[in-house]
């Protein structure tokens, strides 16, 4: 999704307020936008934390500045800045994180955004996006461009299967139907789980919905899904990410104020470091039941 990132940005270069600030990386897929940009493409070196400051302190004077790092060293590393300096003053500063949930591998926990989208909607004013394929990207980032608070992008690979015909982009998509339970799954995750539950005969097959905007508010729900889960009565969510302050407890909590309860709730969720060991990506979705074949599984 990085390259997408890159080529939807370099489009928005003519915009004089753009100013692109990088924490010394992006290298082998930013060029172009150095390129274009020229003045406006600043590296900020190894300094998150100031980084952040003066992203805020560009967009105070009216530039719509664009902040890009791997993500745990942008969110974690300048929380603080990114609290003070961008959220309580609703400023437009745009936090792009790439590599979301465990992307980073065998780099281990310092490069995993395992706590992410959760600790920032903390924040007042923060809203969060996850795109679940690269076709989103350009939308979203084009939203992103004329959004007057701050924003976060958690960016990862597009795991899109082939065969699957996307229905048009929105903060929720349903994209596959069946009469088994109804599952929400944020952001890229969905791909390869798509392509498994696919093979589902349609009386196992779950609803298949794909959150890519948070926060979430109860009248922002489809009706679709509402009414899917008082039929299924089995919520299943799935998301890179723990289990604090993630999308199965905001849906979760969001559901009871409501009175629309299901007797059934699964929740597949970045468990940590199950083993002790670090490994790819892969791995590590496997320890945490977070890859295709436990989702299918489960719903078996």
């Amino acid at each position: 999704m990085r390259n997408a990132l890159c080529g939807v940005l370099v489009e928005q270069a003519s915009r004089s307020e753009f100013v692109f600030l990088t924490g010394d990386l992006g290298y082998g897929a930013l060029e172009p936008l150095r390129a274009i940009l020229t003045d406006r493409f600043i590296n900020a070196g190894v300094a998150e934390q100031n980084m952040v400051s003066v992203a805020a302190g560009l967009a105070a004077t009216g530039a719509r500045p664009w902040t890009y790092s791997i993500a745990p060293f942008l969110y974690s590393r300048a929380m603080e800045q990114i609290r003070n300096d961008v959220c309580v003053h609703n400023l437009p500063v745009r936090l792009v994180g790439n590599g979301g949930g465990f992307a980073y591998g065998s780099m281990g926990a310092t490069h995993h955004a395992l706590e992410d989208y959760g600790t920032l909607l903390c924040l007042p004013n923060m809203q969060v996006f996850v795109p679940a394929f690269a076709e989103d990207v350009p939308i979203v980032v084009r939203t992103l461009m004329d959004l007057p608070g701050p924003a976060y992008l958690r960016l990862g690979k597009c795991e899109k299967p082939r065969d699957l015909n996307l229905p048009p982009y929105g903060a929720w998509r349903r994209l596959l139907s069946g009469d088994g339970p109804t599952m929400l799954v944020v952001g890229p995750l969905v791909g390869g789980i798509a392509g498994a539950l696919s093979e589902l005969d349609m009386q196992r097959r779950p609803q298949l919905w794909v959150l890519t905007e948070l926060p979430v508010d109860f009248d922002e729900i489809p009706m679709d899904f509402l009414d899917d889960l008082k039929r299924s009565q089995h919520l299943f969510v799935v998301e890179e990410h723990v289990a604090h302050g993630g999308v199965g407890q905001i849906i979760c909590h969001l559901l009871s104020l409501h009175g629309v309860m299901s007797r059934r709730f699964t929740h597949h969720y970045a468990r940590g470091y199950v083993s002790g060991l670090y490994g790819s990506q892969d791995f590590h979705r496997r320890e945490c039941g977070l890859d295709p074949a436990s989702v299918l599984k489960a719903v078996n």
